[in-house]
């Protein structure tokens, strides 16, 4: 059985390649279609290169960017507001734009809580994913944004309460608040192991990271046993956007 069309969506460069860089290159060999949005950093930038080589290494084709600024480094894209700023409409056209043009079957992207760090772009990429999947299905929503594509999931990238009590120290830096969900709520567990090589390389691409010491750097400073042990599964809370139930008559939980 072949693997579905996937849209992954995320904050920053590199958060690709860390959340779900095992899926995405899973996906790409299989001869699925796969691309990336990336909600902050400019075109032109280091980084967007960066991003470019990593994509490469994923087999999920070239950046696609909404061009907004990261909360925290306002030259990230300058002139542009800050993509937490930006009015909300105008993110999600732009998102739904970008949906409707690579009409994936499943999207993915961070959860509620922004990852393990939570942090502020990560979070506000959950809020505009989970309005643009639903926006680009609808023929008088952003009719100027393409012809209306309704995925059938939304994967949210997560971790669990005990991969996060288990791993969770290396990846967060020291006194840092670290966020993680109910086992039960994770839907898919993956093993990125037969993929991993691919998804190491793609996050040491983003050499910005590895050289400023960000997760991508001290995941470069790790004995490989360590490192492999730490990005060797991904996992997802799933969200169904197709209708899997006979139609009801009543609410029901």
């Amino acid at each position: 059985m072949s693997l579905p069309s996937l849209l992954a969506v995320f904050a920053h460069p590199d958060d690709e390649s860390l959340s779900a860089g095992g899926v995405l290159a899973r996906h790409a060999a299989d001869g699925a279609r796969t691309a990336v949005v990336t909600a902050t950093w400019a075109e032109d930038t280091r980084r967007a290169a960066e991003l470019a080589d990593a994509l490469r290494i994923l087999g999920a084709g070239e950046p696609r960017m909404l061009g907004y600024a990261d909360a925290r480094v306002p030259q990230s894209a300058p002139g542009s507001v800050r993509f937490r700023d930006a009015p909300l409409d105008e993110s999600v056209r732009r998102l739904v734009t970008h949906i409707r043009e690579v009409r994936p079957e499943i999207v993915v992207t961070h959860d509620a809580y922004g990852g393990l760090t939570g942090h502020p772009d990560h979070v506000h990429t959950h809020r505009v994913t989970t309005l643009a999947v639903e926006a680009a299905g609808l023929d008088h929503l952003y009719p100027d944004a393409g012809i209306p594509w309704r995925p059938s999931a939304l994967y949210l990238a997560t971790h669990p309460h005990s991969a996060a009590q288990a791993l969770g120290a290396r990846l967060v830096r020291e006194n840092g608040a670290m966020y993680s969900v109910p086992d039960e709520w994770v839907t898919a567990t993956v093993d990125v192991r037969p993929w991993l090589e691919r998804k190491i390389s793609a996050v040491f691409a983003h050499r910005t990271e590895v050289e400023r010491g960000a997760l991508p750097g001290r995941l470069a400073g790790l004995p490989p046993a360590d490192r492999e042990r730490l990005m060797s599964t991904e996992w997802y809370i799933r969200r169904d956007l197709v209708p899997t139930a006979a139609t009801q008559t009543q609410l029901t939980p």
